[in-house]
């Protein structure tokens, strides 16, 4: 990874953030717990992944119809990111996968 990289990361990450601070203070609260709730149990994919942006377009289009953050993902927050991220693998399924399988030759 480059200097440049991480210069464009950070400043989509900025772009990002700023979209995050344009929301309605519902919104904003919401969207901090889920992604404080992502980045624990989240995908792996999660920091180069296009999930979180799309959380705020889906909160912007919210907004627009003129919707309250609650009708669109219910009222458990946890629930609504577990199905966002079912079919994808968690940090917490590759932990699991490696005390499981069987000890290698060194390892034993």
């Amino acid at each position: 990874m480059s200097i440049q990289d991480i210069v464009e990361g950070k400043k989509q990450w900025r772009a990002h953030a700023a979209r995050v601070k344009a929301l309605p203070p519902d919104y904003q609260i919401v969207y901090k717990e889920m992604q404080r709730y992502l980045f624990k149990v989240g995908p792996i994919s999660l920091s180069d992944g296009s999930l979180l942006p799309g959380i705020v377009d889906f909160f912007e289009e919210g907004v627009a119809a003129g919707k309250g953050v609650l009708e669109l993902i219910g009222t458990d927050v946890a629930a609504f990111c577990d199905g966002l991220v079912e079919d994808s693998p968690t940090c917490a399924d590759v932990y699991q996968a490696s005390i499981s399988a069987e000890p290698g030759p060194d390892e034993k």
